[in-house]
């Protein structure tokens, strides 16, 4: 049997099990407003939810995988450019476009077309310091970090705040070599 064809992030989303997206955005949105009266600083409200992305990033990776077929990338170039064409809109429905590339190759952009998250927000003055979305970038840090690329991953431009797009800058730290827990010749 030959090997499966990767298969398109239109295509997966086809047939992935969804939950209603107004669902999906207020739930967030309960928990976003439940972690600013629990924590009260918004730059800790910042960083969990940038751990909790990062913790669904270490699991979310499997599904990917497994349900996409994509190969191993060869270069961080092309697992960007999977993230923006097959992994974002697998998981939410929207595609990215990926541009900024610096001479390096390490680091680059990714620019949301649309971002359902954010359906029904506005921001108060109070939360100005807020990145609202940045449960994406942990799970995207998260998702990379299990397939051997340390990343940082930060919000460059976010709607909420007053910008034209949603920007999210990629930068490839180092690539992890593989370890193996044991040898084949023994």
């Amino acid at each position: 049997m030959p090997p499966l064809a990767p298969r398109s992030g239109d295509a997966i989303f086809a047939n992935v099990e969804r939950v209603n997206a107004e669902l999906f955005t207020l739930t967030y949105g309960a928990i976003v407003r439940q972690l600013l009266t629990d924590l009260e600083e918004v730059e800790e409200v910042n960083k969990q939810l940038d751990q909790m992305g990062y913790n669904i990033g270490i699991r979310l990776i499997d599904e990917f995988l497994a349900k996409s077929n994509v190969s191993r990338c060869v270069d961080f170039k092309e697992t960007a450019e999977v993230i923006a064409k097959v992994g974002l809109k697998m998981f939410l429905g929207v595609a990215a476009s990926v541009t900024n590339w610096d001479a390096d190759g390490t680091c680059c952009s990714l620019i949301l077309e649309d971002n359902p998250l954010v359906d029904f927000v506005e921001l108060p003055d109070t939360c100005q310091g807020l990145y609202y979305c940045n449960i994406l970038s942990g799970v995207i840090r998260g998702a990379l970090e299990m397939v051997s690329m340390k990343t940082e991953v930060t919000w460059i431009r976010d709607m909420l705040r007053g910008d034209d797009a949603f920007e999210l800058q990629l930068k490839l730290v180092k690539q992890v070599p593989e370890e193996y827990p044991y040898k084949d010749d023994e």
